[in-house]
């Protein structure tokens, strides 16, 4: 393990924490940029488990809210009606991870021209979103219908497909299924708990064998950057939205993914 390589997982590190609860797509910048670098993990497990980087972000940033959840679960029906939520739009990202865990780890997540197109079909449907003239109906993202909750999960497990984006995928699904702005990325943040983590757990059994301490430490080290990133990402994220939409983070992906195709035509 060379410092050029601590280095490479510093970077990819504050890729992922940057960019995990932004409509762009962590997974698809990360693995363009380890292509591009040359960055290679056991199983492409690195870019899966620094992700709890950017869980432990959320939960430092809501950590109060969640607390009051906690504490009053039993008294509350607004408590317990948000944690059924999140359960229900978790479960169909849960199942068909699961399913389809092997095939997107070995196929889609090697695919870096199918990564950039998705990131350019992705910024055409946030500028195309940010048009239109949706009047929310749901503006309290703890007190989402438990069948909007399901359908949130449903669209969420389009993220599959590196370069989609998880955030991006459940808040234009929000917005489209009628929750303002704000609601529909507050959601996004919270529903990012169990997916994330979820997958954070599965990959680490699935690659239990496989990794050494070398891969620790590269690991440990792309952690503690995404956490950085991700926790000055979510504070600051809801009042950027709520200016400027989400045009401009279409418009980042068009460009990446552009940028992207004509790299991988000139360099491969």
């Amino acid at each position: 393990m060379s410092f050029g390589t601590l280095f490479e997982a510093f970077l990819l590190g504050l890729l992922e924490g940057f960019t995990e609860f932004l409509p762009v797509s962590s997974t698809g910048h990360i693995l363009l940029a380890g292509h591009f670098l040359g960055f290679e993990s056991q199983g492409k497990v690195f870019e899966v488990l620094i992700q709890l980087g950017a869980i432990l972000a959320i939960v430092t940033v809501y950590f109060q809210r969640f607390w009051h959840v906690l504490i009053t679960l039993p008294t509350s029906a607004r408590s317990r009606r948000f944690v059924f939520g999140i359960i229900v739009a978790f479960l169909p990202a849960a199942v068909i991870g699961a399913l389809a865990h092997d095939f997107i780890k070995r196929v889609l997540f090697e695919t870096p021209a199918l990564i950039c197109v998705t990131l350019i079909l992705g910024g055409i449907v946030l500028i195309w979103v940010d048009t239109l003239k949706i009047r929310p109906i749901h503006t309290d993202a703890m007190a989402f219908p438990p069948m909007l909750a399901l359908k949130i999960g449903f669209i969420q497990c389009l993220a599959m497909i590196p370069g989609t984006s998880r955030s991006g995928s459940t808040i234009v699904g929000g917005l489209l299924l009628g929750a303002s702005k704000q609601a529909a990325a507050e959601f996004s943040f919270f529903l990012a708990l169990p997916t994330m983590t979820g997958a954070f757990a599965y990959d680490l059994y699935k690659n239990r064998d496989a990794l050494s301490m070398d891969d620790g430490i590269i690991i440990m080290v792309g952690f503690i950057a995404a956490f950085v990133a991700a926790v000055a990402v979510v504070r600051s994220l809801l009042a950027f939205v709520s200016k400027h939409g989400y045009t401009p983070f279409g418009w980042w992906r068009i460009a990446v993914g552009g940028v992207g195709l004509v790299a991988l035509a000139l360099v491969g």
